[in-house]
C-alpha cells in the first residue's frame, strides 16, 4: 500500500501487496501540478506514493469499482486498496463483497496498523464458503506484523503480534456472467503506516480532570487531553465532536470526566456539522442535555471549543449549544473559554532556566526574540552557596527545588525573596553520585515529584506543595527503576524513563489519588504503557504540549535522534527535528510556541520556531522549563 508493498503487475503471482491499480489521486479542488487532467480514452494509471506532495493534506484519494471479469487476486488487492480511500462510508470496497458479507463487515470496529501494509499469496483453492452452494471458492491470507490499532474508541493502542487473516472469494452471478466477490472477510480495517498516517489525525478531546475525595479542596479542575485518531478528510469536525459525546478514551477515564450529560449525543438527524462565515458552530444536541444550566453548559461548550482547536481547519471561533427542540442552551467564545476551564498548557512561561557553570540556577527569558544572557535566580539557589546538580521551577515560577551536586540531597527555595535553604526535603542514601536524585518535577496542582535512584531502596516520591513529608508513590507493572520523571501540567499523567538491562525505555503512567475526605491522598501510577517503542534506547525526554513528548535516543544499531511523540505510542507525522550532537538533556514548554532548549556537546542550545539550534551559553547543564 503506497510505500507500504511492492508494486508488481497483476499478473504475476503475488507475495505481497502488487500495483495500486485500484485507486486514483486528485486534488481538493485543484489539480496538482504535474497531475493530467481525467482523459476522454485509453487506460486510467496509477499514481505512486513516492510521487505524493509533502502536504498529504490536499490529495484525495479515491477507489475504483471491481473491474469486469476480475481475477480473485484483483478482487483481493481492488479491497484492501479501496480500505485506503477517502470514501466515506467505505461504499467502494463494499463493492468487492457479496451482499451478505457488506451487511456483517463492520469497518468501524477497529482499525489494525500494519508495519508494511498486508502482505498477499497467490490464493489457493478453498471450500466452498458461504452461500457457495459447493463451488470451489478461493483462500487468500492477510499477514503481516502489527504496530497499533485503533478501536472503536478512537484511542491508539501499542502493538507487536503477527498479524494473520484471511479472506474468502466466492463467485457469484452478475451482470455479465460469473463474477468474483469476497464472502468472508476480517472485521475492521487493515492497513499501512503510511497510509494510516496519510488517512488518519490525531486530535485531543478535553476532559476535566477529577479531583478525588482525597484530594484538598472539592469540584472540577483544568482540562486534560485525551488524544485520539480520526480520518482527517471525511468530516472531521462532525467526527470529532462525536468522539468528544462518547466519553473519555478507558485508559484516561478513571481520573478524568465530562460535564455533558451520560447519553448526550448529536440530535439524531444531524448529518454533518461546520462554522458559518463568522467562525460560528451550532450543535444541536439529543434530549439528555435539554435540563441543564448555564454554568454547566458554558463548561460543555469549553470542552467542545478546545478539542476543535486541534483541527486547524476548522476554522471554529464561537459554538452554540442547542436543545432538541432547536432552542439556544448556551454560546461560548474561543476568547472566553479560557475563563471557563483552564489548560495548563496554555500558560505562558516567562524564562528558561538551568545550571551554570558556577552550580547556580539562573535564567534566561523565555523568547527566542529576546536576546539576554542568563542570569542567577533570586534567593539562595541563585548564589552559589549550594552546588546545584539540577533543578525545577514551580509552574508559577515562585518557587526551585535543587538538587545537591552529590545528588543526596533535595532543597526548596524561593525565587521570589531572600532567606536561607533550610533542610533538605529529600535525602538519598545512594553512595555513587550517579545515582540519588533525579530532577525533580513540579505538577499543574503545585505537587512536586522525584525519584530516588538508591540501587538499593529506588522509589518515586511525591511531596504536596514541595514540602512535608516525602510520600513513596506505589507504581503498578514497574519492571526496572526510574531514572528521570516528568509530570504532565494537568497533573494526571506521568512520564517514566525506566531502566532495565543497562537500556532506558519510556513509559507513561496514570496518577490516580484515592483516599477518605479531607486526608492526604494515597497516590499511586497505574496503566503504566510505553511510548517511543522504535527507539532501542530513550536517554531524555520532555513535555512538549498537552499529549505530546519530545525525546532523544536511538534505535537498534542507529544514531542518536529526536523526535516527537504521542503519550499513546503514536508518532505524529511532522517534520523531523534538526540534527544536534550529544544531546545530554532536553527541555520543552507544554506552551508549544516556545523554542526547545538543550544541553549538547555544543553548551546550551535552543531551537525557534522555523529556525536551526542557536547556542545560548557553551557551559551549563539542566535546561528546564517551569513544571
Amino acid at each position: 500500500m503506497g510505500a507500504d508493498h511492492d508494486r508488481r503487475a497483476h499478473r504475476r503471482p503475488p507475495r505481497v501487496r502488487p500495483l495500486r491499480a485500484g485507486l486514483l489521486f486528485g486534488s481538493c479542488g485543484v489539480l496538482l501540478a504535474g497531475c493530467a487532467s481525467m482523459p476522454d480514452s485509453g487506460n486510467l494509471k496509477a499514481v505512486d506514493a513516492s510521487q505524493r506532495p509533502d502536504s498529504q493534506s490536499q490529495v484525495r484519494v479515491y477507489a475504483m469499482p471491481p473491474g469486469e471479469d476480475a481475477a480473485p487476486v484483483e478482487i483481493v488487492q481492488g479491497f484492501l486498496e479501496a480500505l485506503t480511500s477517502d470514501d466515506p462510508e467505505f461504499a467502494m470496497a463494499r463493492k468487492y463483497l457479496t451482499k451478505e458479507a457488506s451487511k456483517s463487515w463492520n469497518p468501524d470496529l477497529r482499525t489494525t496498523v500494519l508495519e508494511n501494509g498486508p502482505s498477499t499469496g497467490s490464493g489457493s483453492v478453498g471450500d466452498g464458503g458461504v452461500g457457495n452452494r459447493g463451488e470451489a471458492g478461493r483462500v487468500f491470507p492477510l499477514t503481516g506484523r502489527t504496530v497499533a490499532t485503533v478501536d472503536k474508541e478512537h484511542a491508539y493502542q501499542l502493538d507487536n503480534a503477527p498479524y494473520s487473516q484471511m479472506v474468502h472469494l466466492t463467485q457469484q452471478d452478475g451482470p455479465s456472467g460469473k463474477e468474483w466477490r469476497i464472502d468472508q472477510v476480517p472485521q475492521g480495517v487493515v492497513l499501512g503506516q503510511s497510509d494510516f498516517q496519510r488517512i488518519y489525525w490525531s486530535v485531543n478531546k478535553y476532559y476535566f480532570a477529577t479531583r478525588s475525595s482525597g484530594a484538598t479542596g472539592g469540584g472540577q479542575e483544568g482540562l486534560v487531553a485525551d488524544p485520539v485518531y480520526i480520518r482527517q478528510r471525511i468530516d472531521p469536525v462532525t467526527e470529532t465532536v462525536k468522539a468528544l459525546l462518547d466519553g473519555p478514551t478507558t485508559w484516561l477515564k478513571q481520573v478524568v470526566g465530562t460535564r455533558f450529560p451520560t447519553g448526550t449525543r448529536l440530535k439524531e438527524d444531524t448529518r454533518t456539522l461546520a462554522p458559518d462565515d463568522q467562525g460560528k458552530l451550532t450543535v444541536p444536541l439529543n434530549g439528555k442535555a435539554d435540563p441543564i444550566g448555564q454554568e454547566r453548559c458554558t463548561e460543555m461548550a469549553a470542552q467542545l471549543l478546545f478539542t476543535l482547536q486541534d483541527l486547524t481547519s476548522s476554522g471554529v471561533e464561537e459554538v452554540e449549544l442547542q436543545r432538541r427542540n432547536g432552542s439556544q442552551l448556551c454560546v461560548l467564545s474561543k476568547d472566553r473559554a479560557e475563563s471557563v476551564a483552564s489548560r495548563r498548557t496554555a500558560d505562558h512561561p516567562d524564562f528558561q532556566y538551568l545550571v551554570d557553570d558556577k552550580r547556580r540556577l539562573v535564567r534566561m527569558p523565555a523568547s527566542a526574540r529576546a536576546k539576554a544572557d542568563p542570569v542567577p535566580v533570586q534567593g539562595q539557589l541563585g548564589s552559589g552557596e549550594q552546588p546545584l546538580r539540577s533543578a525545577a521551577v514551580s509552574r508559577d515560577e515562585e518557587r526551585a527545588a535543587g538538587v545537591s551536586l552529590d545528588g543526596r540531597s533535595l532543597y526548596m527555595g524561593s525565587l521570589v525573596s531572600e532567606g536561607p535553604l533550610g533542610k533538605p526535603e529529600v535525602r538519598s542514601k545512594a553512595k555513587s553520585e550517579k545515582d540519588g536524585l533525579s530532577t525533580p518535577s513540579w505538577d499543574g496542582r503545585g505537587d512536586l515529584w522525584v525519584a530516588d535512584r538508591d540501587p538499593k531502596r529506588p522509589r518515586l516520591l511525591w511531596l504536596a506543595q514541595g514540602a512535608g513529608e516525602p510520600v513513596p508513590v506505589k507504581i503498578s507493572g514497574l519492571d526496572g527503576r526510574i531514572e528521570a520523571v516528568r509530570v504532565s501540567a494537568d497533573g494526571v499523567r506521568i512520564a517514566l524513563l525506566v531502566k532495565k538491562d543497562g537500556k532506558r525505555s519510556l513509559r507513561i503512567g496514570r496518577v490516580e489519588r484515592t483516599g477518605a475526605k479531607g486526608e492526604q491522598p494515597a497516590i499511586s501510577v497505574d496503566g503504566l504503557r510505553q511510548a517511543a517503542p522504535q527507539m532501542e534506547e530513550v536517554t531524555a525526554m520532555s513535555w512538549a504540549g498537552g499529549s505530546r513528548l519530545v525525546v532523544v535516543g536511538r534505535e537498534s544499531g542507529g544514531v542518536q535522534q529526536m523526535r516527537y511523540v504521542q503519550c499513546d505510542g503514536s508518532v505524529p507525522a511532522a517534520a523531523p527535528l534538526p540534527g544536534l550532537t550529544g544531546v545530554k538533556e532536553i527541555a520543552a514548554s507544554e506552551d508549544e510556541r516556545q523554542p526547545l532548549v538543550a544541553h549538547s556537546d555544543d553548551g546550551i542550545v535552543r531551537l525557534p520556531t522555523g529556525a536551526q539550534w542557536q547556542t545560548v551559553v557553551k557551559e551549563g547543564t539542566a535546561p528546564v522549563y517551569p513544571g
